[in-house]
């Protein structure tokens, strides 16, 4: 499913009864562990077959790549074949033409796919994505911190409509209310929707967002102020 983590994928082979969650995970990195400062053995590089993966830090596991779709596997399979699948459908739906135009933005793929995991995981329709898209990129310009309440969902591994004051300070690279710019990395594998609403993102003048909770819609707004206010009248 499009959002889905790597512990998500692990729980569900796992319950498929492919193998162990261990194991997937072994292969693949778990989420958020810098391999520099862990004790646990680094993740399989797949870099050389796959190369797009050329910019992804190494110390890193393969949040991101690994492309949310249907899979048929038959039941003897390994967890180095299910992700050798998953890869190689993501190196198929990047085209050319869309890493030329990453390239041509002075950006790299690790940015869009880290870009493309947050816009995922916040709202829904393409549009959406693309306009929060554009929102996000302007306030990496403006160096603003781009306060995204996913990339605090994927630390805490709690889904909440609002975060208390406390939560938002929570001491994590990820963390994009007390860091600016993007995190260190994806916080969960995005579709081709958000990596493209993350390479082609709507200029537009609004600089925040929040979703609706009796609708589902997405509510933008150009200052801070309008921001409460649409906070007050939308969020229950």
């Amino acid at each position: 499913i499009e959002g889905w983590n790597l512990r998500d994928y692990a729980r569900a082979l796992e319950n498929k009864e492919l193998f162990s969650a261990d194991d997937f995970l072994a292969l693949t990195g778990e989420p958020m562990i810098d391999y520099r400062n862990s004790q646990k053995e680094n993740p399989k590089d797949y870099s050389d077959e796959f190369s797009f993966l050329k910019d992804k830090p190494k110390h890193q596991g393969l949040e991101g790549y690994l492309f949310p779709d249907t899979y048929r596997f038959f039941v003897d399979v390994s967890p180095d074949d299910v992700i050798r699948r998953m890869l190689s459908n993501f190196d198929s739906k990047l085209t050319v033409k869309m890493r030329e135009d990453i390239f041509s933005q002075s950006k790299t793929i690790h940015e869009i796919v880290t870009m493309a995991s947050i816009i995922e995981k916040e709202v829904r329709s393409e549009r959406d994505m693309k306009m929060v898209s554009g929102i996000f990129w302007n306030r990496i310009k403006n160096r603003q911190a781009l306060e995204s309440c996913a990339t605090l969902a994927y630390i805490l591994g709690v889904n909440k409509i609002q975060y208390s004051f406390e939560e938002t300070r929570t001491p994590s690279f990820y963390n994009t209310y007390i860091n600016r710019g993007l995190p260190p990395g994806p916080i969960a594998n995005p579709g081709l929707k958000a990596i493209e609403a993350a390479i082609y993102p709507e200029e537009n003048n609004f600089n925040y967002f929040l979703i609706n909770t009796e609708t589902g819609e997405t509510v933008f707004s150009r200052t801070y102020e309008e921001h409460l206010i649409n906070k007050n009248k939308y969020i229950k």
